[in-house]
């Protein structure tokens, strides 16, 4: 399973599930910015060991902005950007500021980026302090075409009026804003020129899109989670006929919303994650003859209701998990010879029903866990066949998927698999991602995975008969994610994975043998970005001096250790500068 992937423990969850931590670290846009590079590769030499002190020097407003750009982004990356060094931008004239999850970004900050002016095109504070007062600074910015304010949690309708202003604006998304309201959204209605718009889990946008009408240009609409967001909010959306994507996920949108939106032929992909939608719906779906990606997970949906599919030609990515379907819905996808993606979680399906879909030989990913399955000798077939997640299916022996010679993710965990039935994935060496989590392995069935030297991604946690068989691991020198929590790991096991220097996440959590001696092994992985070593009651201050050479170190977890927080804040501030996360606090 793929760092970044949906299906993970919860965060709730003791062990902390580290692919779920990176996943939501706060990071910066990233650095292609739409494919284009604005600084030319010989500047880039030229500043190739660059340091702030430059800043000392230089009046940074006399070199060009290409230069001014490329130093500001240099120390973003460095973390050194603060409030004094910050004083040297204003007025350089560059285009791009991208500060999403930076600390310390707040109002005092907005005067120096507010004085690039017109010269600005793209913003993003993402998980900032910036308030009204702030934001209200970037009215004469008229020439922003992307602006990002998500998870800014002090900003809202009296801030956000300014927005009549920037007619250029082609980009907004403000993520989780409980300020935004319908009045504020009123401010969008000059935005003729905007195509992509996302309001994710802002609650209290109901009637607000009223005021979308007349963005006739607009491509992609969020409004995911938007719990107040009825069925009265799709008629103003039924004119926007270039829309392409629209995500709906846990709206209370029904049958009578979704036929409104009947006229938008040029749709493409469509999300109604938990939406109380039915045949009727589905009915009106059909006409989408450009639909590509249809998201119909948790709605409550029988076989009958899902004869409709049929229609849906085009169809390359369809989600059916979580419903009430069974082996009989899956004829009416026999002729979706262009499905790539499909997912069937927790569905009522058998190894009899995979006898429809065998035929799609265009599929590429295939989520099959919490089924009846058992054997999968109608998978063989599947040549194209990229990622296969079987968790908590009842399937044992794994013969019928040694041909899928394509195979990059396989997920088996919580599957009765043993030591002898991983010996049929030796041939699938295209893998680069192995959940092998809760399983009956041992140390005996450690060699089988051998073969596997692409793999980057590794989970065994909770195979708690593994015990001096991790050397075994040594193989595997393009490994960048493993995940061994809750087992009984001690110091050796640890000691013998030390050589594996292309890790960047290490999840240790819960496995009470660990001692100091574990992160003095950790030492050598200097590549790591997170590490999870919580629930390990045997480590102590004594052991964060090891943890020094690890300069890439972005999420350090500690929680339910010896460990006090006043030593962690002491290692972060004189010895690992890149460390945004840190637990505890």
């Amino acid at each position: 399973m793929c760092i970044g992937h949906s299906r993970f423990i919860s965060m709730d969850d003791k062990r902390r599930c580290s692919k779920c931590l990176l996943y939501h670290l706060p990071c910066n846009l990233d650095d292609n910015r739409s494919g284009q590079r604005i600084v030319p590769s010989f500047l880039q030499l030229g500043f190739s060991s660059f340091t702030e002190h430059i800043l000392e020097r230089i009046k940074l407003y006399l070199l060009p902005p290409e230069c001014c750009q490329l130093i500001f982004d240099k120390l973003v990356r460095m973390h050194g950007l603060a409030l004094e060094n910050l004083e040297n931008f204003r007025k350089c004239h560059f285009p791009l500021i991208h500060l999403g999850g930076y600390p310390g970004v707040r109002d005092v900050w907005m005067n120096v980026i507010a004085s690039q002016g017109k010269f600005l095109e793209s913003l993003d504070i993402s998980c900032s302090n910036v308030t009204d007062h702030g934001l209200v600074l970037l009215k004469n910015c008229f020439n922003l075409k992307k602006l990002a304010l998500n998870y800014c949690y002090q900003i809202s309708d009296r801030g956000l009026r300014f927005m009549s202003s920037l007619s250029q604006l082609m980009s907004l998304s403000i993520i989780k804003n409980k300020g935004l309201t319908a009045e504020g959204i009123e401010a969008f209605t000059n935005l003729s020129n905007l195509a992509f718009l996302n309001l994710e889990r802002c609650s209290r946008i109901h009637g607000g899109l009223i005021h979308l009408r007349g963005l006739t240009k607009l491509k992609s609409l969020n409004i995911k989670y938007c719990n107040s967001v009825t069925d009265e909010d799709m008629e103003p959306l039924s004119g926007l006929t270039n829309l392409k994507e629209l995500k709906l996920s846990y709206t209370k949108v029904t049958d009578l919303g979704i036929s409104y939106l009947k006229g938008l032929r040029e749709l493409s992909r469509l999300d109604l994650l938990g939406c109380p939608v039915t045949f009727a719906s589905l009915g009106t779906i059909s006409g989408f003859t450009s639909l590509l990606q249809l998201n119909l997970n948790q709605c409550g949906l029988s076989d009958e209701e899902c004869q409709k599919l049929s229609e849906l030609i085009q169809l390359k990515d369809l989600n059916l998990g979580y419903n009430k379907i069974t082996n009989a819905c899956l004829i009416n996808l026999k002729g979706l010879i262009n499905l790539e993606s499909l997912n069937l979680d927790a569905c009522n399906i058998s190894s009899e029903g995979l006898l429809n879909i065998e035929g799609l030989t265009s599929l590429r990913t295939l989520e099959l866990s919490k089924t009846r399955v058992e054997a999968l000798s109608h998978l063989s077939g599947l040549i194209s066949l990229r990622t296969l997640e079987l968790s908590e299916t009842r399937v044992e022996a794994l013969g019928h998927l040694s041909g899928l010679h394509n195979l990059e993710n396989l997920d088996l965990s919580f599957t009765l698999v043993n030591d002898n039935s991983l010996a049929a994935l030796s041939t699938l060496t295209s893998l680069t991602s192995l959940n092998l989590q809760y399983l009956k392995i041992s140390d005996e069935g450690l060699p089988f995975l051998s073969s596997h030297i692409g793999l980057t991604h590794l989970d065994l946690s909770g195979c708690k008969h593994l015990d001096i068989g991790f050397d075994k691991l040594k193989c595997f020198k393009n490994l960048q994610s493993l995940e061994i929590c809750d087992g009984y790991l001690d110091d050796s096991c640890v000691d013998s994975i030390k050589g594996i220097t292309s890790l960047k996440l290490l999840n240790l959590a819960n496995n009470c043998d660990l001692t100091d001696m574990t992160l003095e092994s950790i030492s050598e992985l200097t590549a790591l970005c997170l590490l999870n070593a919580s629930y390990n009651f045997k480590i102590t201050d004594a052991g964060l001096q090891h943890l020094t050479p690890l300069k890439n170190l972005r999420s350090l977890y500690l929680d339910f250790t010896k460990v006090t927080a006043d030593k962690l804040r002491r290692l972060q501030r004189n010895a690992l500068p890149n460390l945004v996360i840190f637990q505890p606090r």
